[in-house]
């Protein structure tokens, strides 16, 4: 495997070591737009993969200003670093809808808007936002298989839509779908099964603008659907791990081009047996929700395979034909890069082989200052 995971400068600092690589993450935006012809209008990147408001910045340089998010720090985050258009991918509830209100009066040149699947929470907000004199724009959160949230896509849209169009407080704006329970290997199979759901969508938008709804916005799919809706013209995409990639995507999404741009660097600390080392890369360092062999493949060294785990470390077997010696530096690559990011307070930035900077991970917290 070429080597451009090495880092000149590594000795220097400390591990466990989360790092970027800041040509592959340019180089996965512009394949994601070529992607969409180009067309930025139709590219609403997720930042919960990231949560950087540099990575942010990034993105208004290949005029990218839509974002779409998971809570209310990382909408902080995107409206403070230029974002003017930002749907929070989650129903608000309770205390959270406090949170909403104060953020969109913080910003008022940034657009925000939400889910919401029911009419008492959509009631709710409206409320409150009368009270504030505001009108919150809302997406229709679409249940198209996952079973996590949302109104079913079987069940009555229109008249679920309509009855939110009456409310006031509320502006309609759009119909959501996240359809991350589709993780055929083969993307044929992936769009075949999201077609009948985004089919029911089209059809849903069209009858609503014959209603006196027009111009409803459809927003769709993850990182495992993007094949598919890059090709709808309809339809703004919001795929998200695409920006660093990782270990899972790369061995499941095949037919997409996006390079890993994410690593975490460990340290041999012990060799407690002749067939076993460990490193510096316990549950606090890497996502570990996966099953054991799954949580950092090390590309670079194939004869190591993962043998036990615990919060500051990470045992692993090797076959003997690899010496590996206490202080070594091994690259691994997470298998789920979002919440090993977010196990981490900054991004080491390597630059031309060398790390030149840091970026902090502003948005991992529950709370900025909103």
């Amino acid at each position: 495997m070429e080597n451009w995971q090495e880092i000149s400068n590594l000795n220097a600092y400390d591990t466990p070591l989360f790092v970027v690589y800041e040509s592959r993450i340019k180089s996965n935006i512009e394949i994601a737009l070529a992607m969409l012809s180009g067309n930025s209008d139709r590219f609403r990147p997720h930042i919960k993969t990231h949560k950087i408001g540099e990575i942010i910045r990034l993105f208004s340089g290949y005029g990218i200003y839509k974002i779409k998010c998971a809570t209310i720090a990382e909408a902080e985050l995107a409206a403070a670093n230029g974002m003017s258009d930002v749907l929070i991918a989650y129903q608000p509830v309770g205390f959270k809808i406090n949170r909403l209100i104060e953020l969109i009066i913080a910003f008022p040149k940034c657009s925000f808007s939400c889910l919401v699947d029911n009419l008492d929470t959509a009631h709710q907000i409206a409320a409150l936002a009368l009270t504030h004199q505001l009108e919150i724009a809302i997406y229709v959160d679409l249940n198209t298989g996952m079973n996590r949230t949302g109104f079913p896509v079987t069940g009555e849209i229109i008249n679920f839509c309509l009855a939110l169009s009456r409310i006031k407080g509320l502006k309609l704006q759009g119909l959501h779908a996240y359809d991350g329970h589709l993780h055929d290997l083969d993307p044929a199979v992936r769009a075949e099964k999201a077609k009948p759901a985004l089919e029911t969508i089209f059809a849903v938008a069209d009858e609503l603008a014959n209603l006196g709804l027009p111009d409803l916005k459809i927003v769709a799919g993850g990182s495992n659907t993007f094949t598919y809706y890059a090709g709808q013209d309809r339809v703004e995409c919001s795929p998200g791990t695409f920006v660093f990639w990782d270990d899972n995507y790369t061995r499941h999404l095949p037919e997409l081009q996006f390079q890993p741009a994410a690593l975490l660097i460990c340290t041999v600390i012990s060799k407690p047996a002749d067939d076993l080392i460990c490193v510096d890369l316990g549950y606090k360092s890497v996502s570990s929700e996966n099953p054991l062999e799954k949580r950092v493949r090390f590309p670079w060294n194939a004869d190591l395979i993962p043998y036990g785990h615990s919060e500051e470390h990470l045992t692993l077997k090797h076959t003997g034909a690899v010496t590996y010696q206490i202080g070594d530096r091994i690259y691994g690559m997470p298998y789920h890069v979002c919440p090993t990011c977010a196990l981490y307070e900054e991004a080491q930035v390597v630059r031309e082989k060398q790390i030149e900077t840091s970026w902090k991970i502003k948005a991992r917290d529950k709370k900025i200052s909103i």
